[in-house]
């Protein structure tokens, strides 16, 4: 199978903050991999800016050693790497002052192409660089942003920070990524709900007992703990990507595979999240270990009360869904990397194989590290004796079943990025969506505050607290096990 390669239009790609470390991880080494497709047209420039003083040349030798650390491959041996390098400038800017943005303009001028300025910077310049491209007059008809999170730290903040870009930009013009979005396996999330007639007859709370979304990581806070300390997993993991994957797992399926009707019925499952009861959530921080230091001491505060580890039960309020709940959880320096969505489907009401026996059709969507879709049928275990049944998985992991091309998807920036260029919005947060998800965590959060809620030490390498696995104990319900 050969992956298509979808042209796009000549563009001049803008990253402020160009030197940062996102940027040399994951949005240069993305973009070499789509020039190496062959999916940038002849014209398209990648322009970094940043306050640091350096010439273009100086930047060019900068991404090339992001590029061999990060992603470049094979690719970066066949004179593909130098080709790369004749499409990048560098200006030096000020984002809070009027140095830079002269060069800015006299280097983007005369060109009629897509401009896209990615704001690879803290929220607080969001809006000191919307006002200085409009001030340079360096916008156009098919002029976007690209806003990276966290999109404020409560409903206030993010109201602000929408009211802010909306001074210059209309919401067709602004893209809020979420890279989990991005993920192949999200997206084939959306292919397997809409697009098979087995599923979407069952997806409702007649048919399907339980659903579980997961994502762990083996990492600590590392040299993010300034910030992690300040916003913790709920703000930095469960008002984001959780909330996304939630969304598309229990939307209705949309009148057509458009980006405001998706959008619009994302934004219906968000408002229809009921409430979250104190006992239905926990918090959790990790301990120390042979591999690394608590959470506190990584935050350096020993008293910190932010949590590395969140579990909830989360229940929706309307027709599809009611009396169903998902359990989600996420935290850090846990057993295995993982992220993973479980649709648990009710038992049957009569076996006519005698005693009831525990046996459920459970349909799991793997997002990383091994992206793939397991569904575990029922069947008769082989050999003499009588009708012994045994649970199986159907597996399909993408890399075996789709040959090379799954072996190597596109990653999520790239994705992403290539949207952004077309103008498709679709995998992207509109305004409203923000400010809703906001303003159903900032109770849960004002709530903890409130009643100085400390959270629970777990070991480091394990699953998370123990009172996580009581919360579905409560409810005779078990977490699926982490693994990679």
């Amino acid at each position: 199978m050969v992956s298509r390669v979808i042209p796009v239009d000549p563009f001049d790609l803008v990253i402020f903050g160009g030197t940062g470390d996102l940027a040399r991880r994951k949005i240069l080494p993305g973009l070499f991999r789509r020039f190496c497709a062959g999916q940038m047209p002849d014209t398209a420039r990648v322009i970094g800016a940043a306050r640091s003083e350096m010439s273009s040349d100086d930047y060019r030798a900068f991404v090339a050693d992001a590029i061999r650390e990060f992603g470049g491959g094979t690719s970066c041996e066949n004179g593909t790497l130098e080709a790369f390098q004749k499409r990048l400038e560098y200006v030096t800017v000020d984002a809070k002052g009027d140095d830079g943005w002269a060069e800015m303009v006299t280097l983007m001028d005369g060109r009629d192409v897509v401009r896209a300025y990615y704001f690879s910077v803290a929220p607080s310049l969001f809006g000191d660089l919307a006002s200085r491209l409009h001030k340079w007059e360096l916008t156009n008809d098919q002029t976007r942003i690209v806003v990276e999170k966290p999109f404020g730290r409560d409903l206030a903040s993010a109201k602000a920070l929408n009211a802010s870009l909306a001074e210059h930009f209309d919401e067709g013009q602004i893209y809020r990524i979420d890279h989990y979005l991005g993920k192949e396996t999200v997206q084939n999330l959306m292919a397997v709900r809409f697009g098979n007639m087995l599923f979407e007859p069952l997806w409702n709370s007649q048919y399907v007992d339980h659903i579980q979304i997961t994502v762990a990581e083996t990492v600590g806070v590392g040299g993010r703990g300034d910030y992690y300390d300040r916003s913790g997993a709920m703000r930095d993991m469960v008002q984001n990507h959780l909330m996304q994957l939630l969304c598309l797992i229990a939307m209705e399926p949309p009148s057509k595979f458009d980006p405001d009707a998706v959008r619009d019925e994302k934004l219906k499952v968000i408002r229809a999240l009921d409430p979250v009861a104190p006992h239905h959530v926990v918090r959790g921080q990790y301990d120390a270990s042979p591999d690394g230091p608590s959470y506190r001491e990584a935050v350096e505060d020993p008293r910190s009360r932010t949590e590395s580890y969140v579990a909830m039960k989360v229940g929706i309020s309307n027709w599809r869904w009611a009396g169903t709940p998902f359990y989600l959880r996420t935290g850090k320096r846990l057993v295995a990397r993982s992220s993973e969505i479980t649709v648990v489907f009710k038992e049957l009401n009569h076996s006519i194989f005698g005693e009831k026996q525990d046996h459920r059709n459970t349909l799991s969507i793997r997002l990383q590290p091994n992206e793939g879709i397991t569904l575990n049928v029922t069947i008769k275990e082989p050999g003499p004796g009588g009708m012994r049944l045994v649970d199986v998985p159907l597996d399909m992991t993408f890399a075996d079943a789709l040959g090379e091309e799954a072996e190597d998807p596109p990653d999520a920036y790239e994705r992403l990025i290539m949207d952004v260029i077309r103008g498709n919005q679709t995998l992207f947060m509109r305004g409203d969506e923000v400010e809703a998800a906001w303003a159903w965590t900032d109770p849960i959060i004002a709530g903890w505050e409130t009643r100085g809620d400390v959270p629970k030490p777990y070991d480091s390498g394990s699953a998370g607290p123990g009172d996580a696995v009581q919360m579905l104990a409560r409810d005779t319900r078990v977490w699926r096990e982490v693994k990679p």
